[in-house]
């Protein structure tokens, strides 16, 4: 191939130079036979890429293939139902939501409701009139020993940095957030300004301790009662780990740390900004009801929780010990699933560490009820969650609100083009080069995050209408079925029984499942 190429380049010149001297106008064609032709000789003699080197000029068009793999997939190949991590369906009813357009579904479902998985609402034949269900119920969020508590929407925005996401994306989250009431988590990547546009705002501290931390990477807790006492900030979470790369920290490469965003997380530029995996300000989980106490004051008073993906059970168990022994309890805990997003992981991460949600949410919720502290905690669900139904679903379970950050992403503009990492984002949202962020106007975008928020509020409400019930709190194990086989349908509260309250305080009266892990469990140790 590298001798036809050869032979193939003489004849194009031979050919080129004959026209050019019958007519001088023909010598236009050097100009495109020149450069192709020392394309081809330079994949002839490179040694990173054997297909080019064996088939110059012609290889690369194997590589201009691959690259537009994804959005031939997206838009020609793909069915509504199969694309990944959301398919079109999905994202089509969040587009629709944002714009106030229709979302309904002409002509029936396009799932297969005998395939196993398949998951529905038991409604009721004592359905309640949507029209006498408060449409906006709040979730009031604070243990007995918080001062401040948060009334929190049951649809909020979940964990995305600045930095990872664009100056404008962040702002109109935020804009969004203070139109349509609910509240804008910070992830971890510190307090912006452009997350105090008004907006309630939820304070993520991760293991870098952005924007709270000493040059040295600890902890600060001058620097973080400058900030946590600000108007907006209503509550305080402590990230342990995200689902789509849990114990790994994060990494924000050093093309996306510009001056603004090193001062921000009070770190220095010119380099890749790491997220340590574990934190350093506490070790234990005595230490960390200690810590949990220390931000409770600096703060004010407001409601402190935890962000964690469920990994080795004891050491939630060691948590949920620690806050007996020393009656001290988080106001809330975030559980986020293994299927949940980010703006780059390896993919070992986000494909086999980690809990899913759903059996996260049954062991959170059964973990506190067994200790008898689930009336002081709130439990947040985040993971994949954009349907009015997703909500309901993770409600049943055992949570008490939910967080998004695709579906918000969405409601952005996000067309999934998968290029988080790369600082290529098409439409501006996970970006930080300007002339990709002009595109997206907070402004118009802020309005949409609003609408989508609103809708899918309203459309959970609906469902739990139609189920009979008036309020988020009646949300049971019994009200949604999932599909085990053909042939076998459950509810969650028969895959997931409910532990007796209290029974983890006795070891005389600890279920069998939860036995090995609980006596591994140690307040003193992780």
């Amino acid at each position: 191939m590298r001798k036809a190429f050869l032979v193939f380049s003489i004849t194009i010149l031979s050919i080129t130079a004959i026209l050019i001297y019958i007519n001088w106008k023909f010598s236009f064609l050097l100009l495109i036979f020149i450069p192709l032709i020392l394309m081809g000789l330079y994949d002839m003699y490179q040694s990173k890429h054997t297909i080019k080197r064996n088939f110059p000029l012609l290889g690369r068009m194997r590589y201009l293939l691959e690259s537009m793999g994804p959005e031939m997939r997206q838009y020609f190949i793909e069915t509504d139902t199969e694309g990944k991590p959301f398919n079109r369906l999905q994202r089509s009813m969040v587009y629709a939501r944002s714009k106030k357009e229709t979302d309904m579904e002409p002509f029936g479902t396009q799932l297969n409701t005998y395939k196993a998985g398949y998951e529905w609402i038991n409604h009721s034949v004592r359905a309640i009139s949507f029209q006498t269900v408060n449409t906006k119920p709040l979730v009031k969020i604070g243990s007995s020993q918080c001062t401040k508590p948060y009334e929190a929407s049951m649809f909020n925005i979940s964990a995305m940095s600045y930095g990872s996401l664009s100056k404008n994306a962040i702002i109109a989250l935020n804009e969004g957030a203070k139109k349509g009431g609910f509240f804008h988590n910070t992830g971890e990547g510190g307090l912006s300004p452009y997350h105090l546009q008004g907006g309630d705002v939820v304070w993520n501290i991760g293991t870098g301790y952005f924007s709270c931390r000493n040059f040295d990477g600890t902890f600060n807790p001058d620097e973080f009662e400058k900030r946590a006492i600000l108007e907006n900030v209503k509550m305080i979470e402590i990230k342990f780990s995200q689902g789509a790369k849990p114990g790994h920290g994060g990494i924000l490469p050093k093309e996306k740390v510009t001056d603004e965003i090193a001062a921000i997380r009070l770190v220095n530029k010119g380099h890749d900004i790491i997220s340590p995996p574990t934190h350093s300000a506490f070790t234990t989980p005595l230490e960390l009801m200690d810590f949990i106490k220390l931000l409770r004051r600096k703060s004010g008073g407001k409601p402190i929780g935890i962000k964690i993906c469920i990994g080795n059970k004891s050491e939630f168990i060691g948590i949920c010990k620690a806050m007996v022994e020393t009656k001290t309890y988080l106001d809330f805990i975030t559980v986020d699933g293994g299927e949940g997003g980010t703006g780059a992981a390896p993919p070992e991460y986000s494909d086999h560490v980690g809990m899913p949600l759903r059996d996260a949410l049954a062991f959170v919720y059964d973990c506190l009820n067994g200790f008898g502290i689930k009336d002081q905690i709130k439990i947040i669900a985040s993971g994949k969650v954009i349907s009015g139904f997703d909500i309901i679903r993770n409600l049943s379970i055992g949570a008490d609100l939910c967080n998004s950050a695709r579906g918000m992403m969405f409601a952005l503009g996000c067309i999934q083009a998968l290029e988080c990492h790369s600082n290529t984002c098409p439409t501006g949202v996970a970006t930080q080069n300007p002339k990709l962020t002009k595109g997206l106007v907070p402004e118009e975008k802020s309005i949409r995050v609003a609408r989508f928020q609103h809708e899918t509020v309203k459309s959970a409400v609906d469902l739990m209408a139609s189920a009979g019930l008036d309020h988020p709190d009646k949300v049971d194990r019994t009200v949604v079925s999932t599909r085990i086989d053909a042939s076998h349908v459950k509810t969650f509260y028969e895959i997931y029984p409910e532990l007796d309250k209290g029974c983890l305080l006795n070891e005389n009266t600890i279920p069998k499942e939860f036995s090995i892990f609980w006596k591994k469990a140690n307040a003193n140790q992780f």
